[in-house]
């Protein structure tokens, strides 16, 4: 297991790109029940305020730094260089080391249009990846009897890994718990999956290493992102420079 380091809420691991790829492999072989947050500023400040959800992301066994801001926090608290590792190149990265390990993979979350797609695009693109199931389920609170059934409807797949594509918070939360009901690893991917089948455009390269794809995807879905990345981006300054600052005082740490 990757160690982590906090990043101002939640506990972050660190290392390099292909270790976390290793590490996700190496749970996926062994089918060990584990689940994996692809964390962004958007997660850490869910979880800077709720301590629910706050615990939810450091039980995980993997932490990713998926946006750039957090990647990049490493070196301004810790004067480390971290890469970052964004749902969005390691779904692809997975689905490629799957195929050629023969591991089976498993799709929960999402609107069924957007899984049709999915299954186009996997016969496409990765012939011979091993496709265990998907489900889109209802767009509603599931039922413990629910919860149950999809639990023992994945285990029986044989699954090694389940992406979940229900959004942050949701497909945290149903990962943490699930942990222990199936026997897989599961990651939370988000909206990795309608860029990777081609329903949304990715932003350029230019704009990822320059922490701009979050200006991106504001011009895609104005209405959706704008109150979200406003409140949480201005929350993230304002966190990360009280924290340089308690750091300085040695007030932390």
């Amino acid at each position: 297991m990757l160690r982590k380091k906090r990043i101002i809420s939640i506990d972050i691991s660190y290392g390099t790109y292909d270790q976390f790829v290793s590490a996700i492999i190496n749970y996926a072989k062994a089918r060990i029940s584990s689940y994996v947050c692809v964390a962004n500023v958007h997660m850490l400040i869910e979880a800077q305020e709720s301590i629910e959800f706050q615990k939810i992301v450091n039980e995980a066994d993997l932490v990713t730094p998926d946006g750039m801001p957090l990647a990049k926090s490493f070196q301004i608290l810790y004067n480390q260089t971290q890469e970052r590792v964004d749902g969005m190149s390691l779904l692809p990265r997975l689905l490629s080391e799957a195929e050629k390990e023969n591991l089976s993979v498993y799709f929960f979350g999402g609107a069924q249009a957007t899984l049709d797609a999915t299954a186009t695009f996997l016969t496409q693109t990765y012939p011979n990846l091993k496709v265990a199931g998907m489900l889109s389920p209802p767009f509603r609170p599931l039922s413990e009897i629910e919860k149950e059934e999809i639990a023992n409807k994945i285990e029986a797949s044989g699954a090694n890994l389940v992406f979940v594509v229900l959004g942050c918070p949701k497909q945290e939360r149903w990962m943490a718990d699930m942990k222990g009901k199936i026997p897989a690893i599961m990651i939370g991917i988000g909206g990795a999956l309608p860029v990777l089948v081609g329903q949304q455009k990715r932003a350029p390269v230019w704009m990822q290493k320059a922490s701009l794809e979050w200006l991106y995807r504001l011009a895609q879905e104005p209405q959706r992102l704008f109150k979200r990345y406003f409140t949480t981006n201005t929350k993230f300054i304002y966190l990360i420079t009280k924290e340089i600052f308690q750091n300085k005082n040695g007030t932390k740490r």
